[in-house]
């Protein structure tokens, strides 16, 4: 009876700290002039008429577009390379140098070279992210990679499973782990260096428009526009991700 409880219980929780962050929030314009913190009312209304006038869907999906494709790219040869870099030492030990760079390797000067090298273009501008996600899914990929359970590998081959059933039955499932935090990961920091890159050279999206409210210090639309992509990123997690996590997750049961 205890762990059903605790479970339902974890949605309360979490609408408790949504409540109670709303009214911390709501306190702390109370005193502060409407022009330097607007309350949540007043940030809500300014959703709606950005939603009435079309522009705020415009933009997010803009946004949205351009963080699927530098997710999806990145996560495709991010798992790739860091498989085989986790597998093979001497990948590893080849690659390790150039992965500490790109690791440490500040995205806004990434995003500048892009722009400077291919233009202000939608290439550049999902290269420039892609680049910057690339290096941390490596790195979570390789550590997965190697902690594979040499044993359950072997007790494959003793039963001669195909190399099929062995990466999709034996090797595939240990790495889910690494792979849905590689995917978590990947959405918060890939939407954040999007607004940069919008913000430095994109004529759409919302760090397009955040670049413009903050030249009227138009606080209430900048927070309009925050909260609402943040609401996405958020559906997609508990929509997506999560549901996801938990049907991956199964075999360990």
């Amino acid at each position: 009876m205890k762990p059903s409880i605790r479970i339902r219980s974890i949605p309360w929780l979490r609408i408790g700290s949504l409540i109670l962050f709303i009214a911390v929030w709501q306190l702390a314009a109370a005193f502060v002039d409407r022009q330097i913190l607007p309350g949540p009312y007043q940030v809500l209304l300014s959703v709606i008429e950005h939603l009435e006038r079309g522009e705020l869907v415009f933009h997010l999906l803009a946004t949205l577009a351009r963080v699927l494709i530098s997710f999806v790219f990145a996560m495709a040869l991010g798992v790739a390379l860091g498989i085989v870099m986790g597998r093979n030492r001497n990948w590893d030990a080849a690659l390790d140098g150039v992965l500490i760079l790109a690791l440490n390797l500040p995205a806004l000067v990434t995003i500048v070279l892009c722009y400077l090298w291919f233009g202000l273009g939608e290439f550049a501008a999902i290269l420039a992210v892609a680049i910057n996600k690339f290096p941390i899914v490596v790195v979570n990929m390789r550590e997965g990679a190697r902690a594979i359970d040499q044993d359950l590998l072997q007790v494959a081959k003793a039963f001669r499973l195909d190399w099929r059933k062995r990466w999709l039955q034996v090797y595939l499932p240990q790495l889910y782990p690494y792979l849905l935090a590689s995917a978590r990961s990947g959405l918060a920091l890939v939407w954040k260096i999007v607004l940069v890159v919008e913000l430095l050279g994109r004529s759409n999206g919302v760090g397009f428009q955040l670049g413009i409210y903050f030249q009227f210090f138009d606080i209430t639309s900048i927070l309009a526009y925050s909260f609402t992509f943040i609401a996405v990123v958020m559906a997609i997690e508990y929509l997506l991700i999560t549901p996801l996590d938990r049907r991956l997750m199964k075999w360990r049961s």
